[in-house]
């Protein structure tokens, strides 16, 4: 896949601790404002740290995009379902700063996130995203190679309404065109 070069004004870089406040501030704000994720109270840094602890540990990638010093997004996969027939997808997820919006930040995170999965041996990706009115996460998802393939309606309860989950999903690498090689206990 050809990753367009990020713009000059930020940079992709894993993740560390010193950038757990930034990333908690970025989805407190989404989970506050927006619908795009079903948590209602932010979790605290200390739960953000498990949480990247958590994926890192998988050996799944968990990225920032930073101006200067400050994080303007973040991305990561996960292990898309805990039981193991799953074990060659991942499920992506990808949050913005409102400040760095349509500036290239999540296709940048996104596209950096699919192609460190492909290379490890991930064979699918897919896409909860919350809200079938999340036309930018939609869109940006499509632009990154990802296919609708369902819309599960009713399933969350925010912000005084009901709110639909869009299933989109993409291949990485040959896809279920072959079999996998061999799977190690936590992944690729």
């Amino acid at each position: 896949m050809n990753v367009p070069e990020a713009p000059s004004f930020f940079t992709i870089e894993d993740a560390a601790g010193a950038d757990l406040a930034g990333i908690a501030a970025i989805y407190a704000h989404h989970v506050l404002l927006g619908l795009g994720t079903f948590e209602e109270v932010p979790p605290d840094e200390t739960e953000m740290a498990r949480r990247h602890a958590h994926v890192t540990a998988l050996g799944l990638p968990y990225l920032v995009a930073k101006a200067r010093r400050d994080v303007v997004g973040f991305a990561y996969a996960g292990l898309y379902r805990p039981r193991s027939a799953y074990r060659h997808t991942t499920e992506d997820s990808v949050y913005v700063a409102p400040s760095a919006v349509r500036r290239g930040v999540g296709r940048a995170l996104l596209d950096s996130v699919v192609d460190r999965c492909a290379a490890t041996g991930y064979r699918q990706m897919v896409a909860v995203i919350g809200d079938r009115d999340n036309l930018p996460s939609i869109s940006l998802h499509r632009r990154t190679g990802f296919h609708e393939v369902g819309v599960v309606v009713d399933v969350g309860f925010k912000a005084g309404r009901w709110v639909d989950i869009v299933i989109m999903q993409r291949a990485l690498g040959p896809g279920g065109t072959c079999p996998p090689q061999k799977i190690e206990k936590n992944g690729p």
